[in-house]
């Protein structure tokens, strides 16, 4: 669990400022407030640094240093501070499908939150890169759901659900599930794996994500991307260092170490 004080510096950290009871509306807005002002990054792990999850770590990167995290950072520390609050909150796992080949799936290697409320249980998920939600969702398979980006809707795959979005080629895959709660020690292999993998994706390319509330920014090693709600993507490669650590700090909002940047762009520059 986490202090009041922990919770008043994440609060801050988010610009929440608004009840604490374990409420719907409360979960909206703490999960919009942290998607909007928490970027997707990984940084330390595409240097080497790996991730860590307990609390101290998360709190000290997340809140302190106003830096981002990936999956496991952004949605175990949401967890801590749903649990915190009184939420009945608990984490799942994925296999990611967005941009993978269709007959080779992955391991479960997303971590996405289950929150049970009086309407009904809902999932909520800050750390899905380029397609975080900003709203959680319904765990209602079927109808279409409305969020401040793009609707989504949970379709049954087998003995799974799928969740979708609606993008301009129509329903995308992103992820497929079960409601099988996860231990800790289920996410310290995952991350283990996805942060020292020496041929995997988030070892070997820079990452980057934040949605605002009428556009989504992305960067993919070199290419950088505004997205607006609703309109084409605009697209631009990123020229230098100096460039890099622009768009970091103005899109991103994040903190630029001027060696970190330098560092990254060695390893994308080609």
């Amino acid at each position: 669990m986490l202090s009041d004080a922990e919770l008043q510096a994440y609060f801050g950290r988010i610009g929440y400022a608004g009840p604490r009871e374990p409420t719907l509306a409360v979960l909206r807005g703490i999960v919009a407030g942290h998607a909007t002002s928490i970027p997707f990054e990984n940084v330390d792990v595409l240097l080497g640094r790996g991730a860590k999850l307990d609390n101290e770590a998360l709190l000290d990167k997340i809140v302190v240093r106003r830096r981002g995290g990936y999956c496991f950072e952004h949605n175990s520390l949401l967890l801590r501070v749903l649990q915190s609050l009184g939420f009945d909150a608990e984490g799942l796992a994925a296999r990611v499908l967005w941009n993978q080949p269709p007959d080779k799936p992955g391991p479960r290697t997303h971590m996405l939150l289950r929150v049970r409320l009086p309407e009904g249980e809902y999932l909520a998920d800050v750390g899905f890169g380029g397609l975080t939600l900003t709203a959680p969702l319904s765990l209602e398979v079927g109808p279409e759901q409305t969020t401040p980006q793009e609707p989504h809707r949970l379709i049954s795959m087998d003995d799974e659900i799928e969740l979708q979005a609606r993008l301009d080629s129509g329903w995308t895959r992103l992820y497929h599930f079960t409601l099988k709660p996860q231990l800790p020690i289920d996410y310290q292999v995952a991350n283990w794996f996805t942060a020292t993998y020496p041929g995997g994706l988030f070892t070997n390319n820079l990452m980057m994500a934040r949605p605002d509330l009428n556009r989504r920014y992305a960067i993919f090693n070199r290419e950088f991307t505004i997205r607006p709600r609703g309109g084409q993507p605009e697209r631009r490669t990123l020229e230098s260092a100096d460039d890099l650590g622009e768009v970091l700090e103005r899109y991103f909002r994040l903190p630029t170490d001027p060696t970190d940047v330098r560092a990254v762009w060695e390893k994308i520059e080609g």
